[in-house]
């Protein structure tokens, strides 16, 4: 096969600064909302008193579920502070797993996607890709 047709079969992922800036206005929009309802709720310091009755969760959506599994894999390659112990960790076998996951979910999804949710999740699969080889090339010296 001709290298011109092999670069025409193989995707090409992009990531641009539009889709960053998205992904964190979503971020700053959720932890707002997720205030005010805390301080709404009347609790010392915004949390939510001791209450009867089920929990209030975002709506499921394909957004939601990618970037939990792209923050899931984010926090195995110590990129977030585990809440209990103050402290990062790094464990590559479980961010494997969750990048793997992202992977499966496209694979399982082509053609079946908005293009906004084929370039979050390319997005999402692409930074934690490459996050994921810094961090392994760090931690084995390479």
């Amino acid at each position: 096969m001709a290298e011109n047709e092999k670069e025409q079969e193989e995707p090409k992922i992009i990531v641009d600064d539009d889709w960053k800036a998205q992904a964190q206005a979503d971020k700053e929009k959720l932890a707002e909302q997720v205030e005010s309802k805390g301080e709404a709720a009347g609790g010392p310091g915004g949390a939510a008193p001791a209450r009867e009755g089920p929990r209030e969760l975002p709506p499921a959506s394909f957004a939601t579920l990618v970037s939990s599994l792209a923050a899931q894999a984010l926090m195995a390659m110590g990129g977030y502070e585990d809440p209990k112990t103050k402290r990062r960790y790094v464990d590559l076998d479980l961010a494997k797993h969750y990048i793997d996951t992202l992977a499966l979910l496209e694979d399982k999804t082509r053609g079946n996607l908005t293009d906004e949710e084929r370039k979050l999740l390319d997005g999402a699969l692409y930074e934690a890709r490459m996050h994921y080889v810094q961090i392994a090339q760090r931690v084995t010296g390479m």
